[in-house]
């Protein structure tokens, strides 16, 4: 049964891949220019922002306020590495992914391309979910178990997992639990925990997928917060450009973040109309009261400011993954002055 059930995620998973390469491949590669912007984003309400500027077309008013007129485009993708990948090709010019592929990609194209943070997309609480009662821990996993998360060893679930697992069991071992963990995308994973019955006996989501566990399987529990790896209220999840899109396209720049702080106040003054917008966007059937919650956590903060991040980043230097150490917000994110507060 367990290599059926590997097969039948293997084959779900290489569908999804595909969606995303055709995805990106729709899109095409074209330098960067003043009026055009192409963006990644992922699934889940870490997107939220994304969905509210595309549906109150806030991106196109602030660009209008600068007299262009910005034609938008959006790929679904899954996974930091397909996002970096349609980055670093060319076929998008705004990335959305989680602080981990963020600081991965600066580190690799320093003195290149000089991938740098855009903007957060908020402050979110990852729950790490079991359906296996007897994991009460991440030290409770077996070699039976498989840990889903969108990419193995690149995602900010993966990363905040490593620096977890380096908390416990020392740097050396920091990628102690890659070897069961799996890459599938949220949505498949969150199912598979709320099914059980499979290998997937963990997902280290985000929201509402991990609430959605929480409330669909009596056994489902929260093994692990990333708040309480981070050290509090964090950014897990951002948006990220190369300096070329930066410099050559500086008007939409801006008028993308304006967009993106209009969009967040949005949320935080319409939070009903959020939802509906989230389930029309996403084709969810997420119960709505459901996703209100989610929306109102108190330990969720919709704003674009970078919080918290830099201790990820410092840790991946440390175990060696990246090999620049940031050491100021300057370092990893473009300057601008909505986001100069941040951290």
């Amino acid at each position: 049964m367990i290599g059926t059930r590997r097969t039948l995620f293997s084959r779900r998973h290489a569908a999804a891949l595909l969606a995303s390469v055709l995805a990106v491949a729709a899109l095409g590669p074209a330098a960067a220019a003043e009026g055009q912007l192409r963006i990644a984003k992922q699934f889940g309400v870490v997107y939220l922002l994304l969905n509210v500027a595309e549906d109150q077309k806030l991106i196109e008013k602030h660009g209008a306020k600068a007299g262009l007129d910005i034609k938008v485009e959006y790929a679904q993708l899954s996974g930091g590495s397909a996002v970096n990948d349609a980055l670093l090709s060319g076929s998008i010019d705004v990335a959305s992914a989680g602080v981990g592929p963020l600081f991965t990609l600066w580190d690799r194209t320093r003195g290149r391309q000089n991938v740098k943070g855009v903007a957060s997309l908020g402050n979110f609480p990852y729950y790490l979910v079991s359906n296996r009662p007897e994991v009460k821990t991440i030290g409770d996993f077996t070699d039976k178990d498989r840990i889903a998360l969108p990419a193995v060893g690149v995602s900010v679930q993966a990363r905040i997992l490593q620096w977890a697992s380096a908390k416990l069991w020392g740097d050396k071992d920091f990628a102690r639990l890659d070897k069961i963990s799996v890459a599938v995308p949220h949505p498949e994973a969150s199912a598979a925990i709320i099914k059980g019955g499979t290998e997937i006996t963990g997902h280290f989501g985000n929201p509402p997928f991990q609430e959605q566990e929480l409330a669909g399987n009596l056994n489902a529990h929260v093994v692990l917060n990333s708040y309480a790896v981070q050290g509090g209220p964090a950014s897990s999840t951002v948006l990220y450009a190369t300096e070329k899109f930066y410099r050559d396209s500086p008007k939409t720049y801006t008028a993308f973040v304006d967009a993106l702080a209009e969009a967040a106040q949005f949320i935080t003054d319409n939070p009903e109309t959020a939802a509906d917008i989230y389930i029309k966007s996403n084709a969810s059937r997420i119960d709505r009261d459901l996703l209100l919650k989610v929306i109102r956590n108190p330990e969720v903060t919709f704003k674009i400011e970078p919080q918290n991040t830099i201790g990820l980043g410092q840790f991946m230097h440390r175990v060696g993954v990246i090999r620049s150490e940031p050491k100021t917000l300057d370092d990893y994110f473009f300057a601008n002055p909505r986001i100069a507060t941040g951290s």
